[in-house]
Formats: C-alpha cells, sequence, structure tokens
C-alpha cells in the first residue's frame, strides 16, 4: 500500500493571492477530515510551510474548491479554505474575492463550463457567505486568455480583465446591512462603523487608532500595541454583530481609513485581522466603497464624491490602489438607502497543474 494519496490539483494566482483548487469530489466529504487534508497540503502549521505548497503568509494559504452548483441560479459552486499558516486550524468562514477571479477560468479549463464567445459568464455561488457572483472570463479564439494589459496594483505585470460582478452581497454573515444597528456605535472607546456587504467588517479612523493611516502594512503588522487594541474593539464588536466569539476566526476583518493622499477616494489599511494586507481584499473593498456611499458612516466622512447614484469608487491601499463600481439601491426617490450590486475587475493566471500528495493517513 502506498504511503501517500495523490490528489489532483490545479496552482493559480488569482487577483493579489495564490493557492491550489481542488474539485470537490477529490477530497472528503467530512468537513474535519477535508481540513486535515488542506494542513497537509499546504504545510501547516509551519511559519515556513515548507512540508507544504504554502508560501507562508495568509495571502498565499489559501484553497479554493470547485464543484457544479446545487443552485438553480448559478454554475459554480466555490467553497473557500484560509488555512492558518502556524496554527493547525482552517477557517471556512468567510469567502476571498482575489481567489474568486481564478474560479471562472478553472472551471471552464476543466469543463465545467462551455465557453461562449468572446466573453464567457460564470454564475457563481460563494458557499461560505452564500453569496452570488458573475464572473465574466475572456475567451477569444474558442479559450480562456490570461495575457492583457490590465494592471492591479499588489500582482507584477499585466493580464486580461476578470469582471466579478457581486450581486446580493449585502449581510450575507449577519443578515443586516448595519448588524450593529446605527452605521456609528462607540466600542472599547472608540466610534466604529460595523458593516455587512461582502464582508462583515469594523471600520475605524486612523487617528482614533492613533495611526496616520499611510503607514506601510509591515509598520503596522509590528506594532504590537496597535494590533493588541484593534483586536480588543474586533471581537468586543463581533458580538455586537451577533458573529460570537471571533478568537481564531478572520471575520470580522478590520479596516482602518483615513483621507487619500495619492488620487484616490479614500485610504484604507485592511488588516486579516492579525497582519495587515500587503494590499487589499477584493472583498472589503466592496465593503469600504459601499460604506463610503452611505451617509452616516466613518468611511462617508472621508469621501468627496456626488452622492445622488451609482459611483466608482478608488482606494488607496499599500501597494497602490484598488477600485469598485458600486450599484446604488434608490428607494422612494431617495437615493443611497442601499447597495444593489458592486463590480470590480482582477486578473488570475493558472501557474500549473498537476497532483498534491498527503499521507495515506491523513486521508
Amino acid at each position: 500500500m502506498a504511503d501517500q494519496i495523490r490528489i489532483p490539483s490545479v496552482l493559480m494566482r488569482g487577483g493579489t493571492s495564490s493557492g491550489p483548487f481542488f474539485h470537490l469530489k477529490d477530497l472528503p466529504a467530512d468537513r474535519d477530515a477535508m481540513s486535515k487534508v488542506l494542513l497537509s497540503v499546504m504545510g501547516s502549521p509551519d511559519s515556513r510551510q515548507i512540508d507544504g505548497i504554502g508560501g507562508a503568509t495568509p495571502l498565499t494559504s489559501k484553497v479554493c474548491i470547485i464543484s457544479p452548483s446545487e443552485r438553480d441560479d448559478c454554475d459554480i459552486d466555490y467553497l473557500f479554505a484560509q488555512v492558518s499558516v502556524d496554527e493547525e486550524f482552517v477557517d471556512y468562514g468567510p469567502t476571498c474575492g482575489n481567489m474568486l477571479s481564478g474560479v471562472g477560468p478553472f472551471a471552464i479549463h476543466e469543463g465545467l463550463i462551455p465557453i461562449d464567445g468572446e466573453t464567457t459568464k460564470v454564475r457563481i455561488h460563494a458557499v461560505n457567505t452564500g453569496g452570488l457572483i458573475e464572473a465574466v472570463v475572456q475567451t477569444p479564439d474558442g479559450e480562456v486568455a490570461y495575457h492583457g494589459d490590465y494592471a492591479i496594483s499588489g500582482a507584477p505585470g499585466t493580464g486580461a480583465p476578470i469582471l466579478l460582478k457581486f450581486l446580493d452581497l449585502v449581510g450575507g454573515a449577519t443578515g443586516s446591512l448595519f448588524p450593529a444597528g446605527d452605521p456609528i456605535i462607540e466600542v472599547e472607546g472608540v466610534e466604529v462603523t460595523c458593516i455587512d456587504v461582502a464582508m462583515p467588517m469594523v471600520l475605524a479612523r486612523a487617528q482614533d487608532m492613533g495611526i496616520k493611516g499611510d503607514e506601510t502594512s509591515a509598520e503596522l503588522t509590528a506594532n504590537s500595541s496597535l494590533m493588541e487594541r484593534l483586536e480588543n474593539i474586533r471581537l468586543a464588536a463581533s458580538y455586537k454583530m451577533g458573529l460570537g466569539d471571533a478568537r481564531g476566526k478572520v471575520m470580522p476583518k478590520f479596516g482602518i481609513l483615513s483621507s487619500p493622499g495619492d488620487g484616490g477616494n479614500i485610504r484604507s489599511r485592511y488588516f486579516t485581522p492579525l497582519t495587515c494586507h500587503e494590499a487589499h481584499a477584493v472583498t472589503g473593498t466592496m465593503c469600504i466603497s459601499s460604506a463610503s456611499l452611505l451617509p452616516g458612516t466613518i468611511a462617508s466622512e472621508f469621501v468627496q464624491v456626488d452622492h445622488s447614484g451609482d459611483q466608482t469608487i478608488w482606494i488607496e491601499h499599500p501597494l497602490g490602489k484598488i477600485d469598485c463600481a458600486v450599484e446604488v439601491l434608490c428607494e422612494d426617490g431617495l437615493n443611497n438607502t442601499g447597495i444593489r450590486s458592486c463590480g470590480v475587475y482582477r486578473t488570475a493566471r493558472r501557474l500549473m497543474d498537476g497532483s498534491v500528495y498527503v499521507p495515506a493517513g491523513i486521508y
């Protein structure tokens, strides 16, 4: 009997993240058994992930699990797993918008979706949060295009743009736009906005957190007093948002906001949550962009735009900018009463395909 089990896999970059893609049918159905397999695949827990294929950072320790959708209104089910680097823990609570950009190309390559002209639309169900996403993939000449002239901050070079249009994205984790009640509440002596659009987040002003807001991600992650204070606020806010004890979990995420300084609409530092993101998460981009257009939130204080309709919001982050097109929902002639959809452009690339191996006793 072989002492290792072979599992088919594809390694992909999605946006500013990377990790392996699996077919659901190739992994154990039991969630605990699946977690053991994924920990082994990525080489966790180990700060270097030397015995696996993880990249030793949260952005490169992500897994996408794909299957034909069980929903009539979707083509693909996308289960995301955030594998801890140095702890024996796999979090299935959040989704990942960056890795989502690889789902459409993967599904097409793997024969789950037929190509339909110059562009192919893939309707995706984000299993973790229940979200619905329409991915528009460039498919000229009957195959997926990866090369193009679209650049995203945080990823080298350029690629073919992939449009991700997020639908039904309000309250996916908590059931409410403002799960803690008012647009601004006080938590641990700090005013915050608790909002659930694509990802439940806690948003605070940089000045209230004792920083300027233009620091590098490394500087903020190394600021132990800031990180301790941030985590205390996040844990307390989680209860107010109905998410319970957030210790050891990545939801809710935390964003520290300030005025832009490089031509954007707002500046953000996004936490994952125990480190500052080197760039910016897609789900966090949609959440902060939406908050920017909703009156009474902390985010809206920094954004100087016409609030009378749909907008494209540019968020400055440590490595550049990311944009999000927000479609505003209007009721009774009033604007900014809710969010209908958010659209972002990402790029992706298929890096390698083949098999990963795990010890036979784990599978």
